[in-house]
This record gives structure tokens, C-alpha cells and sequence, in this order.
């Protein structure tokens, strides 16, 4: 067990009665001590943690976006927000104390539109409350129509040693569909600025997307191939609610294109030696989005920002939080000393489920006694919902490995969804 000290934390009162000072916790200290408390689980080891900032501005809200991500129209407060990250970290090191951090994700919104200045100081911020390990990948996410190089080497000099492009297609009029800031030639521009600076970097690709052709797809898939990434990120478009394309759906592939597509994808990302190692995942050996990965094996995940959410485990429990998601409400509950609108534990029953859902993203499955060691439940309590899907043809699982097959990859929703039930 790790142990979480309410002794030196930041924010902590001190009493100067009886003539010397004496250290109080802190409310979060306090809390933390509550979640160290006896409790339905027992874990035999904290799986490795992660950090999520969000940063929740961009330059314009695309049609098919259902982030929490917010125009920012006449600029945006970056001082202040900046200022209510770091108190946000503070606030929470009594929940992490002690604990290395692997990963570090910067997303939103757009946060490139960040100035250097900026992005330096909260680097700076987080390299002195966390301790990092010595290979942290730090990716953050960046638009082509922000992309600028010189700020781009300030970045990297500040830390960052990943991008992830959102490039989604290098065809003028889809981007045009999709409501891009960027056109196809900024979008080129952007990956040799990404080549110049980083060694490591994905590119984020979207496809079905309204009246494209399979041969449209094919040449995006190509080009970025031509490319020569380190990883690729292919997504599906889909028509959330509350989009605009949900409200003004736009003529899109049907399913029978879709799988097309897929299977043009599955076979171009192949054959240039990428291996498909999540649902929308592709990577050169040995370069796997590790912050991902630390999702999808039930990994801990600190957010901060408006609108992070966390997944944080103790010996006795696994608890989630959500900040306030409005920057204005974020900023005003930073002023206030809080800014946790929602904490819930989750519960036993709930807890295979929530693995399953990650874990079976990806297509190499997980070693059984992951299961264990990420939920405190034996891996028996969902015996029956394994047997089914065995049975189904949907899973594949022996004594060290459950996986999903090539029918259960193709049918991932009715997969996940049969753990629902134990």
C-alpha cells in the first residue's frame, strides 16, 4: 500500500496555540484519509497513474464535437486558468500522494492555442508538485490551423515529447464538411512541422464521413501512411446528440460502406507494418499511445481542468471524480477552494463491467489476473458472462489471457454489454 500523508500538504492550516505551530490536514488531506478507510475491495497493489489537464478553448466548435470545448471568442483568460490548474493539482496531491506519474495528456478543445509562455509555466507547475517518471510520455493535442514552428520547438523544450494531430481527413471539401479551420495544405504543413520537431506523434483521421467515397478514404489512409507516423488514430464518425450534425445530420456512408472503409483500413495499416492493437488505434512496434493504454487496462487518471474527469484507486476502493465543467463555473470554484462537482465510488457490482468496457478495446485482450489487480474482485464473479460470450464465439480465454475474437472485435458493443449484467 502507498501511503497518502496529511502532514506538509498544500493548503494546510497552522495553529499557533500553547506558543509553536502545529499542523492540521487539510479538507483534502482529511478526505484522503476517509478513502484509506476499510471498504468493500482489496487491492494488493495501486495500478500506474496518470494526469489528464484539459484545456477547454478553441477557435471554432466543429459540427460533430461533443468534448467540452468552448469558443474562444475574444481570447481567453489564460493567466487565471493557468493559476486554477495549479491550485487544482495542489488540492489534489493528498489523493496521489507518493505516487508516480507515467502519462501526461493535454487535451480540450485546442490546447495549442496555448501561448508558450503558457504552456511553460504549467509544465513548470506540474514538474514541481509531481514526481514524474524519467521516460513520462507527455502528448498534448494540437490543430493544423494553430500550428506554429517556432512555438511548436518551445513546447518541446518545455517538455512535451508527443503530439496527437487532428488532422481528420487531407481532402479540402470534408474538411470543409466537418467544419476544419485548417484546409488540406495546412494539414500537410502540419505533419513536416510535427516531423521537424518531435520524434513521436499521431495523427487523429476520421472516416465515413458525409458523401466520402471509399476511394476518398483510401487516399486519406495513403497520404498519412506516406507520412510515415509513429501512430495512427482512425475513427469512425458518428453523429452525437447534442451536435449540430445531430440536430442537421448530414448524408453519410451507410453500414455496408462503413465496413468497407474499415476493412480498407484494416488492410493499408497492415501491410505498412502498423499493428491495430485498440478499436481505433495503429502504431509502429513499440510506439502504443501509453496513455491510452493506461485507460484501457483500468489504469488511475487524475483530470484537472473544466470538465476532467479522474479514476483514482485505494487499497479499499475505486472512487471517480468530474471538475465543474463550464470554464466560467471552473474558475469561479477554483476562487471558492473547490472545484469537484461530482465524487462517486464505484460500486463492486459495477466494477467488472467498467474494466471489461476498457479492457476489451483491446484486440490482444488482457492477462487474467489484470482483472484482479485493477478490481479486488476474484476473477470468478463474472464466470458466467464469460462463459456466453466464449460460447457465442465472441471471446477467446485460457489460463493466462481473455481476449476478444475477430467476431467479438466486429461486435464490440454486444460484447461489453453481456459484463453488464454480473
Amino acid at each position: 500500500m502507498i501511503p497518502i500523508k496529511p502532514i506538509g500538504m498544500p493548503g494546510q492550516a497552522k495553529s499557533h496555540a500553547s506558543g509553536h505551530a502545529e499542523n492540521k490536514p487539510s479538507a483534502a488531506a482529511q478526505a484522503a484519509l476517509a478513502y484509506l478507510q476499510p471498504g468493500a475491495l482489496n487491492l494488493s497493489a495501486l495500478p500506474p497513474l496518470s494526469l489528464y489537464i484539459h484545456f477547454p478553448w478553441c477557435v471554432k466548435k466543429c459540427p460533430y464535437c461533443d468534448f467540452n470545448s468552448h469558443e474562444a471568442k475574444g481570447g481567453f483568460p489564460e493567466e487565471e486558468y493557468l493559476a486554477a490548474l495549479r491550485a487544482d493539482l495542489e488540492a489534489a496531491l493528498p489523493l496521489i500522494w507518493g505516487r508516480k506519474v507515467y502519462t501526461i495528456f493535454i487535451g480540450g478543445g485546442t490546447p495549442s492555442l496555448m501561448s508558450a509562455a503558457g504552456l511553460d509555466r504549467l509544465m513548470s507547475d506540474v514538474r514541481s508538485l509531481l514526481p514524474l517518471d524519467g521516460v513520462a510520455e507527455i502528448t498534448m493535442e494540437a490543430n493544423p490551423g494553430t500550428f506554429e514552428v517556432e512555438k511548436f520547438k518551445s513546447y518541446r523544450n518545455s517538455g512535451i515529447n508527443r503530439l496527437s494531430i487532428g488532422i481528420q481527413s487531407f481532402n479540402g471539401r470534408h474538411l470543409q464538411a466537418l467544419g476544419r479551420i485548417h484546409d488540406d495544405g495546412e494539414a500537410r504543413r502540419a505533419v513536416e512541422i510535427a516531423h521537424q520537431t518531435f520524434d513521436n506523434f499521431n495523427l487523429d483521421l476520421m472516416y465515413a464521413l458525409p458523401s466520402q467515397t471509399l476511394e476518398e478514404a483510401q487516399q486519406d489512409v495513403a497520404t498519412a501512411i506516406g507520412f510515415a507516423p509513429p501512430h495512427l488514430s482512425l475513427y469512425h464518425l458518428t453523429l452525437e446528440p447534442n451536435t449540430y450534425f445531430a440536430k442537421y445530420p448530414p448524408v453519410v456512408p451507410d453500414d455496408d460502406a462503413s465496413a468497407e472503409m474499415q476493412d480498407m483500413i484494416s488492410a493499408h495499416t497492415s501491410a505498412a507494418g502498423y499493428g491495430h492493437y485498440e478499436v481505433s488505434a495503429y502504431a509502429q512496434a513499440g510506439r502504443q499511445a501509453r496513455h491510452n493504454l493506461n485507460y484501457w487496462e483500468f489504469g488511475d487518471y487524475l483530470g484537472i481542468g473544466a470538465g476532467a474527469h479522474s479514476k483514482l484507486s485505494f487499497p479499499h476502493r475505486v472512487i471517480r471524480q468530474m471538475r465543474y465543467k463550464q470554464p466560467k463555473a471552473y474558475l469561479e470554484h477554483s476562487r471558492l477552494g473547490n472545484v469537484v462537482q461530482e465524487e462517486t465510488e464505484i460500486g463492486r457490482d459495477d466494477l467488472g463491467f467498467e474494466f471489461m468496457l476498457n479492457a476489451l478495446r483491446l484486440n490482444k485482450g488482457f492477462e487474467v489476473n489484470l482483472f484482479s489487480e485493477r478490481t479486488g474482485l476474484a476473477i470468478n464473479t463474472i464466470e458466467k458472462s464469460l462463459n456466453q460470450a466464449e460460447a457465442k464465439g465472441l471471446l477467446y480465454r485460457d489460463h493466462k489471457i481473455i481476449q476478444p475474437t475477430a467476431l467479438g472485435q466486429r461486435f464490440l458493443n454486444d460484447l461489453q454489454q453481456m459484463f453488464l449484467l454480473d
